[in-house]
C-alpha cells in the first residue's frame, strides 16, 4: 500500500516539475542575436582556442560586437575571413593573412609513456589511448591545434604535413589572370 502511495507521488511531482520546467523555459528564454548565431555556424565549431578565445561562440560574440577582425579563426585562413568581412559587411585585407598549414599530430611510440595528458587537452578527441599505454592520434579528426604538442612531457607528439592521398586530394583551384581568363 505504502508503495502505491509513493509511485503515485513521485508520478505527480515528476509531472508538476516537468511542467514547471516547460514553462519556465518558454516564458524565460534568453534570446541570442540572430547574427551571432550565423558567425558561430560558420566558425569550424571544434573550441581549438587558437583565436584566443575559449571557444567559437565567443569568438562570433567578438566577432558581432566590432571587437575582433574578420581574420579571427587561423584554421579557417582567407577562405573563412571573406566570408565573414562580407556578412559583416567589412573591407578586408587579407595581405597578413597566410594559409594554414594542413597539419596534423603524430605519435612516437618508442617516447610515448601513455601519461593521458594529451587526450584531456584535445578539442575534438582526436587521440585515443588509455593510462600507461601507447597512445595514436585518429588524423581525420585531428585539426593540427598543437594542444597536445604542448603538455606532452616526453615530447612524443610532433606535427607533420598531411600526406596527400587519393581520398583527401583536392584539384587546385584556378586562378584568373587580368584578361578574365582562367589559368591553371
Amino acid at each position: 500500500m505504502y508503495v502505491l502511495y509513493a509511485i503515485v507521488s513521485l508520478t505527480l511531482l515528476g509531472l508538476v516539475l516537468g511542467l514547471a520546467l516547460g514553462i519556465a523555459g518558454k516564458y524565460l528564454k534568453v534570446e541570442s542575436s540572430p547574427l551571432v548565431d550565423e558567425l558561430e555556424a560558420m566558425l569550424p565549431g571544434s573550441q581549438c582556442g587558437q583565436c584566443g578565445f575559449l571557444g567559437c561562440r565567443p569568438a562570433a560574440e567578438a566577432l558581432a560586437e566590432g571587437n575582433a577582425p574578420a581574420t579571427i579563426c587561423p584554421p579557417g585562413g582567407s577562405t573563412l575571413a571573406e566570408q565573414i568581412a562580407a556578412l559583416l559587411g567589412l573591407d578586408l585585407d587579407l595581405s597578413a593573412v597566410k594559409e594554414p598549414e594542413l597539419l596534423v599530430a603524430r605519435v612516437s611510440e618508442a617516447t610515448c609513456t601513455g601519461c593521458t595528458r594529451c587526450f584531456k587537452v584535445c578539442p575534438t578527441d582526436a587521440i585515443v589511448g588509455a593510462p600507461k599505454q601507447i597512445h595514436a592520434v585518429v588524423a581525420d579528426a585531428c585539426i593540427g591545434c598543437k594542444k597536445c604538442v604542448e603538455v606532452c612531457p616526453t615530447e612524443c607528439l610532433q606535427m607533420h604535413p598531411i600526406e596527400i592521398t587519393l581520398r583527401n586530394w583536392r584539384w587546385a583551384k584556378p586562378t584568373i589572370n587580368p584578361a578574365g581568363n582562367a589559368l591553371c
